[in-house]
């Protein structure tokens, strides 16, 4: 009785008996009981290997002396899977082994953060690197790209092979750089360097130097200082469009005929994306050496004076930072933040909003400093910087806290500045008090729209609060909130002494209050005492 596994198999089978009959008059029966596999010709038992691999309990038919089908033991489902997961294993041992996490600089956005605003991490006009390489939106900016290209060889009078071949040196070592597998050929993805990377530097240069003098006309669509180049800020700033900062060096270093420019490319980027600050507050000279004499020698650090960083968006954040007070944290809380505390998305509020500290008799001042960041508390006043925020400022902080959620070679002053003052803006209400006082300057629609975003920002974001160099600030604030003659004397003044009309009342009243005492006094004085 012949079993049929598989019904496709079935047409196969039978011409497999057909050419039995045929071939086996020219085959010498065998004095043995032994069983012969049937020699199929070429291109049937190639088809036959195609049936095996469809994903049924197929099984290979042998034929034996009395023509009964025997079946051989073919590979069951079991064994396959075994072996898919001893290949996975194998390729997590290569991964480990490569150690490829060390130069990994360039992230994608995790899902959890990019729920939020998703337009604030994906290009919406230019794309650089592998990640948007290639989407049907950001293709129209490819023949700008090549036209960057054209006018650098064109400049320097170079051909296009050097910076082929030089890119190709690079190559490992960048892709090492992006996280997951880069499916671009070794062409393509040098290809797109080498594009990228000039368009970059075209758009540096015109920045510092003036377009006109590259070469580029007045009214050129791209390569002017025109309105879309807002967009392009934007765009060139997001996690995941950026390119290894050693890759711009090497092709400013090709355009330049000197190979060492490391640190001139940083110093144009930060140039370049000047108009992202988000503060205008110059210091005056004054200032200056104020600031230098009461920060000192020994307490300071520059997290920009290596001239280094991995990518723009890494030079810009080290350009935020630059020269100040470093913050020292305690040491019983620097014990209990070690690697092995877990952060606790509970304890992510730092600091009471700005109407409770009000009733609480804390008072806001406007710091004058370019450092944002650099906020001070003292004799019950909090000193803050200016923070400035216009439609660019959202995707730019959004940026700036997945690169430090994701690089763990990144401390994270802007994530703990934005969750402190996340904590002090609830409501329109104080967005407005800390607009009165110069400390936020914002052209949004209104205070509401400033209070949403910061209170959308770090939702999705988890840090340990005694990592955070306000964490020392924080407690100080929050110990003067606790006492209570501090509530108390400030209610005394919000009640009685909010308006000049107020305080002439309250001391009007204190002189009637005291004219009666002292005419209740002499009342009784002369009862008592009657003059003689």
């Amino acid at each position: 009785m012949v079993a049929v596994f598989n019904k496709e198999l079935l047409s196969w089978y039978l011409i497999t008996l057909k050419l039995r009959e045929t071939v086996e008059s020219g085959i010498p029966r065998s004095s043995t009981g032994t069983t012969k596999s049937l020699v199929l010709p070429e291109e049937y038992e190639h088809q036959l290997q195609k049936q095996r691999h469809v994903p049924s309990d197929s099984l290979q038919v042998a034929i034996n002396e009395d023509g009964e089908k025997c079946e051989e033991a073919a590979t069951s489902p079991k064994s396959e899977w075994i072996i898919s997961i001893k290949e996975k294993l194998e390729q997590a041992r290569q991964d480990d082994a490569a150690g490829s996490w060390e130069r990994l600089s360039i992230y994608r956005v995790p899902h959890y953060l990019r729920e939020g605003d998703i337009k604030a991490y994906v290009p919406q006009i230019v794309s650089l690197g592998p990640y948007h390489h290639g989407k049907r939106h950001l293709r129209r900016m490819d023949q700008h790209k090549w036209r960057s290209l054209h006018r650098v060889l064109k400049r320097t009078n170079q051909e296009i092979q050097v910076y082929l071949d030089s890119m190709k040196e690079l190559e490992e070592r960048a892709r090492a750089c992006y996280e997951g597998t880069i499916t671009l050929s070794s062409n393509e993805f040098v290809e797109m360097m080498v594009l990228d990377g000039c368009f970059v530097l075209e758009l540096f240069q015109g920045a510092a130097v003036g377009f006109q003098r590259l070469g580029y006309a007045r009214n050129d669509p791209v390569f002017a200082m025109r309105g879309s180049m807002h967009a392009i800020h934007r765009d060139m700033i997001m996690l995941e469009n950026q390119l290894p900062l050693f890759i711009l060096d090497r092709l400013l270093g090709i355009q330049l005929g000197e190979p060492d420019q490391k640190g001139k490319v940083a110093k144009l980027a930060i140039r370049f994306f000047d108009p992202l600050m988000p503060t205008d507050e110059p210091l005056t000279k004054s200032d200056m050496n104020r600031l230098g004499s009461s920060l000192g020698h020994t307490n300071t650090f520059d997290p920009f004076s290596d001239l280094g960083g991995l990518h723009c968006l890494d030079v810009f954040r080290r350009s935020l930072l630059r020269s100040g007070p470093k913050p020292v944290p305690r040491m019983w809380l620097k014990k209990r933040s070690n690697a092995i505390r877990v952060a606790d998305k509970r304890r992510q509020q730092l600091i009471h909003c700005v109407s409770e500290l009000r009733e609480a008799g804390i008072k806001f001042k406007k710091r004058k400093t370019d450092r944002f960041w650099d906020i001070k508390f003292k004799n019950g006043i909090l000193h803050i910087p200016r923070l400035l925020i216009h439609d660019g400022t959202k995707s730019l902080f959004l940026n700036l806290i997945a690169f430090e959620q994701c690089h763990l070679d990144c401390s994270n002053d802007i994530t703990s500045y934005l969750i402190f003052m996340d904590n002090l803006i609830n409501s329109l209400e104080d967005v407005g008090y800390l607009h009165y006082f110069g400390i936020i300057e914002h052209w949004l629609g209104s205070d509401a729209e400033v209070a949403d975003l910061f209170n959308r920002l770090c939702q999705e974001v988890v840090f340990d609060i005694n990592n955070s160099y306000l964490s020392q600030l924080s407690e100080d604030v929050n110990r003067y909130y606790n006492h209570r003659w501090n509530a108390w004397r400030a209610a005394l003044k919000h009640r009685y002494f909010n308006n000049p009309w107020a305080i002439i009342s309250f001391f009007a009243a204190c002189i009637l209050l005291v004219l009666t005492f002292t005419q209740t006094f002499y009342g009784v004085y002369g009862y008592y005492r009657p003059s003689t």
